[in-house]
């Protein structure tokens, strides 16, 4: 496929130039080895992909937001289809000390902080096609005060608990705050912006109604935020988070009205909230749903308890999924939740295939630039490998980079010859070369006898 032909859908959005030199980066992402920096582009690109050329395509300002949205419209978007909002954060490990952003961040592949950047990500998740497509790229700059906030609260949790014990009752001069106008923290601050303004482009065109987060958002400001937008969180709480029962009992008569009953004990769930129940194996699984209260949360929380039991050992463990659309049934709200995930595989074949660990642009702009080529080559990549899914179900990112890799190495040998060869042939060459080094190995559609 012409790759200029496929971004032809962008030159709306960027100059005639930018989207030239945009196609020759695209082009050499797909068929280049090794580390994906701006040397190892140049040397890939050819004719128009110079280091000079990818230097100022690096250093200028590119509407991303915008191309994103535009190339899964024109090329992935299904109309018939449901989608869901999906939000995480991943992080570039960096060795530099110059690199615009460089901070600590947790790394859940390392389990600790590590140097580098970190971006957070917005995406549409198909639930029938089970993909998730990246529509906006934002790194994560945290401030003085909130690096300060968090130093402070690391210190705190070092202190030991305080003895002493303040007076019964309800200290004198405070008042009553509404939960729903809490402020919002700077981290969900940079999100509640990314949401408004991806909403404000999609709007019309893709209806949403869920947003689905991991267990960090799991609290009361990250719902308030997704209802501020008019959408549904799914996200993740503690395993030992405190819920209630709302009270069902006879009120005292005096005082204000009680609000919550008895405390959920985990290991002793009531039967008539059993849903389904599986065993695979030896493993028991158990599907809870129940609408619950959290003293942390203004509004009940529709909460799904899955609760795994080793019958061999006896041992348990369980997961507790919210969602504030209390019409939401069990199955549906275990599969969204379950969806999340795919936008992990995202940031696997950025990193993997498309430069995300590897690019060395220090400046904010080319950090930018970096990150956000890196993760649109994931919908490029899903785009160019649709048409050979229903002749290969299997053909992976390897097999499309060998592919391109095999294109490239008899496009070049073919220039050197002083005649070119016959259809035919130049049809087996084709099929036997890009072949070489694919991990999904076909038929070849020609006898070779």
């Amino acid at each position: 496929m012409d790759i200029l032909a496929l971004l032809q859908c962008l030159q709306a959005a960027v100059p005639r130039t930018t989207l030239r030199q945009c196609s020759r980066i695209v082009a050499a992402l797909l068929v280049m080895t090794g580390r994906v920096t701006m040397l190892g582009i140049s040397r890939w690109a050819g004719p128009g992909g110079s280091y000079r050329t990818l230097q100022r395509f690096f250093s200028q300002a590119i509407p991303w937001a915008m191309l994103f949205w535009v190339f899964f419209r024109q090329h992935i978007y299904r109309a018939d289809e449901v989608y869901l909002l999906v939000g995480d954060e991943v992080v570039a490990t960096k060795a530099g000390k110059h690199t615009y952003g460089l901070d600590r961040f947790f790394s859940s592949l390392y389990g600790k902080p590590v140097p580098g950047l970190a971006f957070f990500t917005l995406s549409l998740v198909s639930t029938e096609k089970r993909r998730s497509f990246p529509l906006r790229v934002e790194q994560v700059v945290r401030s003085d005060a909130e690096k300060a906030a968090s130093k402070a609260k690391a210190e705190a949790k070092k202190q030991p608990p305080s003895t002493a014990k303040r007076r019964p009752g309800r200290p004198k001069g405070s008042k009553n705050k509404p939960q729903a106008d809490v402020p919002l923290t700077p981290e969900l601050g940079r999100i509640t912006g990314m949401l408004g303004a991806l909403l404000h482009v999609i709007a019309g065109v893709v209806s949403l109604t869920y947003l689905v987060l991991d267990g960090h958002f799991g609290n009361h400001n990250a719902l308030q935020m997704a209802r501020q937008h008019n959408l549904h969180l799914i996200s993740k709480l503690r395993y030992d988070a405190a819920l209630y029962f709302p009270y069902t009992g006879p009120y005292a008569g005096r005082g204000p009205h009680r609000k919550y009953g008895r405390k959920v004990d985990y290991d002793n769930l009531p039967t008539p909230y059993l849903k389904e129940t599986t065993v695979e194996g030896h493993i028991q699984t158990c599907y809870y749903q129940m609408q619950l209260l959290h003293k942390e949360f203004q509004q009940p929380l529709n909460v799904v308890i899955i609760a795994k039991t080793n019958m061999r050992t006896q041992a348990r463990a369980h997961v507790v999924l919210l969602s504030s659309d209390l019409e939401l049934a069990y199955m549906p709200l275990v599969d969204y939740y379950g969806l999340r995930f795919q936008i992990e595989f995202n940031f696997r074949d950025a990193k993997q295939y498309w430069g995300l660990e590897d690019f060395m642009n220090v400046t904010p702009t080319g950090v930018t630039n970096a990150a956000n080529l890196s993760l649109f080559m994931v919908n490029v990549a899903y785009r160019l490998r649709a048409d050979g899914h229903p002749r290969d179900p299997d053909y992976s990112v390897l097999d499309l980079k060998a592919d391109w890799r095999g294109y490239k190495y008899v496009e070049e040998t073919i220039k050197m010859l002083p005649e070119k060869p016959e259809p035919i042939l130049l049809a087996k060459i084709l099929n036997q070369v890009a072949g070489l080094g694919r991990i999904h190995a076909i038929e070849p559609s020609f006898s070779f006898s």
